[in-house]
């Protein structure tokens, strides 16, 4: 190895501790992840991975345990000899998050027996415990040294614009910012990144991305699934909390951006936070005219029929949670300026579904009017995210015959071949948070602008406990949706 990798690896981490390593997200996300880098040879030999959590287990019940998981969640055409080398890196760590005495015990079996000091500590647990982590790691000296350790906080991050500078700030207490990695997995979905090449690789793009030529914005995240077992949690979080104010609010920044100067980590945040603070502040008057909550009751997806809310278990019976918001928003900035952002997500939907959708104005002059062809619909770009990653232009061509008739044609603009898979978004992000590439990741301003830019819709539903609009399970939501659109013409696109 020459001298200069040999420099850059000797900064990568070589230890990497998951903190809450039976949950659900590091089962479904976070362990296939690393081992589909393992089988790409993307982790270095000394790195180590320590897997904690509450049960009384055995490093060797954990690899069973891990072994059933990569079971069902990897593809099983992998080089002989890559799964030993990925269960020889694991040790099982019993411990209790609140619990002092097993951050010490953690600290005693990372004492350095190698050249590589550096560890990153993903917090894979609830948001409530962030907190008592944090202060933990602290106390047992595991954030020292001072501007070495990484750490990894998933969204939430805070339950309103208060409770996240308070986490900030206990975070910059014992962790300087180059060390904190708030992620977002939306960000490394390849359709996301995609777009950034797609707008400013592409004259034939960037000088139509404007309120010249586009009508408006839908931004959606559809999930066909209920809330699982997670109702201790999302009962006090809500669909505002828990998607449109990170997932949702993200997708906007990078679709409204200006091209930054470089693609480089505070370059692209600078330009993301920009477009957060140009977002027109919803009065408190106007917050029935830009927001929609609703609540979805008992119906039938895919032939079965489903709970309502209120009948999931652990959910409060009278509970007002929303598990669908819909909201509009203004940027008010040269590029944007008039132009309406309808963000959407649901829980209970007809089927899994995230994507961008981007409506052009019609033509300035009517030529067809006099014609067959009186109205044609407008044209789209369409970015689905999930379950496919693609990019379409919808465009008129005239049908073949005597008469003036048109039909849409759909362009793909897909960025993978037919012999190509998409990459997984937690092993982009995972490898970058092990080579320090904070590109993707979210700076404190950006969270802190999008807490303000919806603080004033949270705080208005607080004192709103009364009642709450519904919409059958399998539905794409409530009809009061359809009030937040700016003209009769601009309809909810939910499919492509």
């Amino acid at each position: 190895m020459n001298d200069a990798k040999m420099s850059q690896t000797e900064n990568f981490p070589c230890l990497f501790v998951i903190f809450g390593a039976t949950g659900d997200l590091a089962s479904n996300k976070l362990l296939p992840a690393l081992f589909e880098l393992e089988n790409a040879g993307r982790l270095a030999d000394n790195f180590s991975i320590v897997a904690f959590s509450r049960r009384e287990w055995t490093t060797d019940d954990w690899l069973e345990h891990l072994r059933e998981i990569l079971k069902n969640k990897v593809d099983q055409s992998f080089p002989e000899g890559v799964p030993e080398r990925f269960f020889a890196r694991f040790r099982y760590q019993q411990g209790d998050l609140n619990d002092i005495e097993s951050y010490r015990a953690l600290a005693a079996g990372l004492a350095p027996g190698s050249a590589c000091s550096r560890t990153v500590f993903y917090l894979a647990i609830r948001p409530a415990d962030f907190v008592a982590v944090i202060r933990n790691l602290k106390a047992a000296g595991l954030n020292e040294p001072r501007g070495m350790n990484r750490v990894v906080i998933e969204k939430p991050f805070g339950e309103d614009l208060e409770s996240a500078q308070v986490l900030n700030r206990l975070l910059h207490q014992h962790f300087d910012e180059e060390q904190i990695y708030r992620i977002d997995h939306f960000l490394g979905k390849e359709t996301v990144q995609n777009l950034l090449v797609f707008r400013f690789a592409n004259t034939l793009i960037e000088p139509l991305w404007n309120r010249n030529f586009i009508d408006h914005v839908q931004i959606t995240v559809a999930e066909s699934g209920g809330i699982e077992k997670r109702a201790g949690y999302y009962d006090r979080a809500g669909a505002l909390r828990d998607m449109l104010q990170n997932h949702l609010m993200q997708l906007l920044t990078v679709v409204a951006m200006e091209p930054p100067p470089a693609l480089e980590a505070d370059a692209l945040r600078d330009e993301k936070v920009k477009v957060l603070r140009s977002i027109r502040p919803i009065a408190k008057r106007a917050i029935h005219a830009h927001a929609v909550r609703a609540q979805y009751t008992h119906g039938n997806i895919d032939g079965q029929v489903v709970a309502g809310y209120q009948q999931e278990d652990n959910v409060e019976r009278d509970s007002i949670t929303e598990t669908f918001v819909a909201v509009k928003f203004y940027i008010d900035n040269w590029r944007w300026r008039g132009v309406p952002f309808y963000l959407r997500t649901g829980k209970r939907m007809p089927k899994q579904n995230s994507m961008i959708a981007i409506r052009f104005k019609h033509p300035p002059q009517q030529l067809f009017r006099e014609t067959p062809l009186e109205w044609i619909a407008p044209n789209w770009v369409l970015l689905s995210i999930q379950p496919e990653e693609l990019m379409r232009m919808e465009i008129h061509v005239k049908q073949p015959g005597l008469d003036m008739n048109t039909r849409v044609m759909q362009m793909n603009a897909s960025f993978l071949k037919t012999d190509e898979q998409a990459l997984d978004a937690y092993e982009a992000l995972l490898l970058d948070v092990i080579e320090g590439d904070r590109s993707l990741f979210i700076r404190f301003d950006e969270v802190e602008w999008a807490w303000q830019v919806i603080d004033p819709i949270l705080k208005h539903w607080v004192v709103e406990r009364e009642y709450i609009p519904t919409y059958p399970a399998g539905s794409w939501g409530p009809a009061e949706a359809n009030r937040l659109f700016d003209n009769d013409d601009q309809t909810w696109r939910n499919e492509l």
